[in-house]
């Protein structure tokens, strides 16, 4: 199983997960974020950063050039679009991207069938909340495409790891304080995912 850390603010706590076998980090550049970093901080962080790991640069609300300029400057492998934005941002977008899905309900988790994705459950402050997506909804669904975020931890992780998802997305559960990661959880959580 794939595993995302997100919500990386410093190059200790970006170490420290790929060592321990991340396959991508998560940088936030929304203004708003507990977790918000700068993109000459990213920059910084990415160019230390080993190989093989993916990085990836979250947005809410913004143009597609404002994303493919950040992207660039920054060393991003993928854009996280974490907003509704319609077939012409898209098509305007030339970044890789992944979709989040926000899950209100059950049919929300059917979008974007074909496309490996990201469903994290809604929340008003666009993540990082720690609220769970129900479970229940992905019965009967191909999640072989499905990136799951929203709520996960060391603890409850071992609920999801059986049910065949492509990867993990963590911020909130691995935290120390937010924007700073523990790395006792930081380094059980991918244990467990990669068991």
């Amino acid at each position: 199983m794939r595993v995302k850390i997100c919500g990386i603010t410093n190059f200790e706590d970006a170490k420290f997960a790929s060592d321990s076998g991340a396959d991508a980090l998560g940088f936030v550049f929304y203004e708003k974020s507990p977790r918000y970093i700068t993109q000459q901080k990213a920059k910084e962080i990415i160019s230390m950063l080993p190989p093989f790991i993916s990085k990836v640069a979250l947005f809410v609300n913004e143009t597609p050039q404002k994303i493919d300029e950040i992207c660039e400057f920054i060393g991003a492998d993928y854009a996280q679009i974490h907003f509704e934005a319609n077939k012409d941002f898209y098509e305007k977008l030339k970044t890789k991207h992944i979709k989040v899905i926000r899950a209100k309900s059950r049919e929300d988790v059917w979008k974007y069938p074909n496309e490996y994705r990201i469903i994290d459950a809604f929340v008003e402050e666009f993540g990082g909340s720690g609220k769970r997506v129900n479970l229940e909804w992905f019965e009967c669904i191909d999640k072989s495409k499905i990136i799951l975020a929203g709520g996960l931890n060391p603890d409850n992780l071992k609920e999801v790891i059986d049910l065949g998802f492509y990867g993990v997305d963590v911020s909130s559960g691995v935290e120390k304080e937010k924007g700073k990661k523990d790395l006792l959880k930081v380094q059980e959580f991918i244990k467990i995912a990669k068991r």
